[in-house]
C-alpha cells in the first residue's frame, strides 16, 4: 500500500483545525439525558441545537450494555418520558425495548436530526471575550452560546486491578461491553462482582455454564422485585385511557416515594429491611449461603437491588458462591483473598462504573484556564447540582447530588431541563449572553445539601460504595424529597447568577457552518 504523502495529511489537518461549525446550544451524548435535552430545548424555541455523540447509535447505556436480561430496575412507567408515555410490555422493561422506545421517541420528536455521530469531544474552552464555548471534536471545532452535558454516570465500565488478569488465557470481558461470541455453553465462568448486573445476567448465564464462580466482595440487599407480563389486551387498554396509564405510574411512583423516607429517616427501615430477609431466607434454604449474602450495612447504603431470580440461581448446583474479593489470577485459576481457587474459561467483570469521573471534566476549561476536573479536585460540587461557578453557560444533566436511591431519572431530567430552558430564555431576552452562578450560592447549597445528608442512611450505612468519589464526600445523592427536588429546580432563581454581555469578535480566516435544527 503506498503511504500518502506527508503535506497531503498536513494540509488536511489544517482544513480540518480551520473548519467552524456554529450551534446555539451544543448538547455532548445522545442517551436517555441528551435526548431528553434535544426534545426540551426545541420545545422551549430553541432552534440551533446540535447533539454531538460519539458512538454511531443513540442510546447511551441502554445502547452500550447488552448483556442477558439487561432491563430496567425501577418500574417501566416511571422509566419514560412524561411526554412520550408508552405501552411497556412488563413491569420491568428489558434492554432491547427501552433502546428501541428511545429511538422511536427522538425520531417522533425530531431530536434525531440534531445528532452529530461519530463526534467525540476531544477539548473545550469558555472564550471570555465572545461569551462562547468552542470545542474541540473529531469532526472539527464547534462553537456555542451554551453547552450542556449530559454523558450521564454509567458511561465509563470500571476494570479492576487484578494482578495476573491481563495473563489469563480465556476471553475477559466487563459486564458492560459483553462478548456476545464468547459461547458459555458447558464452560467453567469466573463472575467478579455482585452488583446490579450479576443480579441480573445470572439467572440467564446458569443454565447454559457448566460451572459458575460467583466472587462477591460485599453482600448486597436484594428486595423482591414484583415484575409481570402486561398482555395486549392491557396494554392497548392504557394506551387508549391515559387516565388509568397515569393512575399507574402515580401508584409506582408513591411506592419509590414511601421508600425513600425510610432513606432520608434510617429509624424507620427496620420493616423495609424485614422484607429484605424475609425474602434471602425464603429464597435460600442452606444457611451457609444465607449467611454469606447476609449484609452486614443497613439498606440504602448501595444501590438497591430488587430481584425474584437472583437467589434462586445461587442455589442451583452449578453456583458456587465465594464471599471474597479476588486477589489474583494465575493462568487459568482465580484466586480469592480467601485463598479459594477456582478454574475458569472466561471471567465476567461486573465491576461497575466511574459513577464520579465525568471523562468531559478533563477536557473543559473554564473561565479561569482551569479544567473540570482540578476544579473538582477535592470533591465534585453543582449549584442544584446543575451549574459550576466559574464555568458559564455550562450546564450539566445529572450532576453532583441529584440522584438518590428511589427517585427515576427521567424525574430529575425533566425537572432539570426545566430549569435550564428557562435559564436559557432568561439569558436570550434579557440581553445577556453569559451567566454565571455565584459562588456564595454555589458554596451555601453546598453546605446544606451535606449537613442534610448527614442523618440519611446514604452516609450512616457503615459501607462503602459509589456514592463517595472522595472520602467521606458524598457527591451522588439528593438528600431530600423528590418533591423537593422538582420544587427547587422547577423555581429558577436569577439572582443566584451574575450576568454579562459581550459583543462576538469577528472570525475571519474560517469556513463556518450555521446550524439551524428544524425538524
Amino acid at each position: 500500500m503506498t503511504e500518502e504523502p506527508v503535506e497531503s495529511r498536513d494540509h488536511e489537518t489544517r482544513d480540518h483545525e480551520t473548519r467552524l461549525h456554529e450551534a446555539e446550544v451544543l448538547v455532548v451524548g445522545a442517551g436517555l439525558s441528551g435526548v431528553a435535552a434535544a426534545i426540551a430545548l426545541r420545545r422551549a424555541g430553541f432552534d440551533g441545537v446540535v447533539v454531538l455523540e460519539k458512538s454511531a447509535r443513540l442510546g447511551g447505556t441502554w445502547r452500550d450494555n447488552t448483556y442477558p436480561g439487561c432491563g430496567c430496575d425501577v418500574p417501566s412507567v416511571l422509566y419514560e418520558y412524561s411526554f412520550a408515555p408508552h405501552p411497556w410490555s412488563r413491569c420491568f422493561a428489558a434492554q432491547p425495548e427501552i433502546l428501541a422506545y428511545l429511538e422511536t421517541t427522538a425520531a417522533a420528536h425530531g431530536a434525531d436530526k440534531a445528532i452529530r455521530y461519530g463526534t467525540e469531544v476531544l477539548g473545550g474552552r469558555w472564550d471570555p471575550d465572545a461569551h462562547r464555548w468552542t470545542l474541540q471534536t473529531t469532526s472539527g471545532t464547534w462553537t456555542a452560546r451554551a453547552v450542556v452535558v449530559a454523558t450521564g454516570p454509567w458511561h465509563r465500565p470500571r476494570y479492576p486491578d487484578v494482578p495476573g488478569l491481563d495473563g489469563f488465557p480465556g476471553p475477559v470481558f466487563h459486564s458492560a461491553r459483553w462478548d456476545h461470541s464468547a459461547d458459555l455453553t458447558g464452560r467453567h465462568v469466573a463472575v467478579v462482582g455482585t452488583g446490579a448486573s450479576t443480579v441480573q445476567f445470572l439467572p440467564e448465564i446458569q443454565p447454559r455454564a457448566a460451572r459458575v464462580d460467583v466472587f462477591q466482595s460485599t453482600a448486597d440487599w436484594v428486595l423482591p422485585r414484583p415484575d409481570y407480563t402486561l398482555p395486549p389486551a392491557a396494554r392497548r387498554f392504557l394506551k387508549r385511557h391515559p387516565a388509568a396509564h397515569r393512575a399507574l405510574r402515580g401508584l409506582h411512583h408513591w411506592t419509590q416515594e414511601a421508600v425513600g423516607v425510610s432513606l432520608r429517616h434510617p429509624w424507620m427501615l427496620p420493616p423495609l429491611e424485614a422484607v429484605a430477609r424475609r425474602h434471602l431466607r425464603t429464597s435460600v434454604p442452606d444457611p451457609a449461603l444465607r449467611r454469606a449474602l447476609t449484609p452486614r450495612h443497613r439498606l440504602g447504603g448501595r444501590r438497591l437491588i430488587a430481584s425474584d431470580t437472583y437467589y434462586p440461581a445461587l442455589t442451583r448446583p452449578n453456583v458456587h458462591l465465594h464471599p471474597t474479593r479476588v486477589a489474583e489470577v494465575q493462568g487459568s485459576d482465580v484466586i480469592g483473598a480467601d485463598g479459594t481457587r477456582t478454574r475458569a474459561d472466561l471471567i465476567v467483570l461486573a465491576t461497575g462504573f466511574h459513577i464520579g469521573d465525568l471523562p468531559l471534566a478533563h477536557r473543559l476549561h473554564g473561565a479561569h484556564g482551569t479544567t473540570l476536573a482540578q476544579t473538582w479536585s477535592q470533591g465534585r460540587r453543582a449549584y442544584l447540582g446543575t451549574s459550576v461557578s466559574g464555568y458559564p453557560n455550562l450546564f450539566l444533566l445529572l450532576g453532583p447530588n441529584l440522584l438518590t436511591g428511589h427517585t427515576a431519572v427521567p424525574t430529575v431530567l425533566e425537572a432539570q431541563l426545566r430549569y435550564i430552558t428557562t435559564a436559557l430564555t432568561h439569558l436570550r431576552t434579557g440581553g445577556h449572553t453569559a451567566m454565571d452562578v455565584r459562588a456564595e450560592a454555589e458554596a451555601a447549597h453546598h453546605t446544606a445539601l451535606h449537613a442534610a445528608l448527614q442523618t440519611t442512611v446514604y452516609n450512616t450505612a457503615g459501607c462503602s460504595s459509589y456514592y463517595f468519589s472522595h472520602p467521606g464526600v458524598n457527591t451522588f445523592c439528593w438528600p431530600w424529597s423528590t418533591r423537593r427536588l422538582v420544587k427547587r429546580l422547577h423555581a429558577f432563581d436569577p439572582g443566584s447568577y451574575s450576568w454579562s454581555s459581550s459583543a462576538a469578535p469577528g472570525r475571519a480566516g474560517h469556513q463556518v457552518t450555521h446550524v439551524s435544527w428544524s425538524p
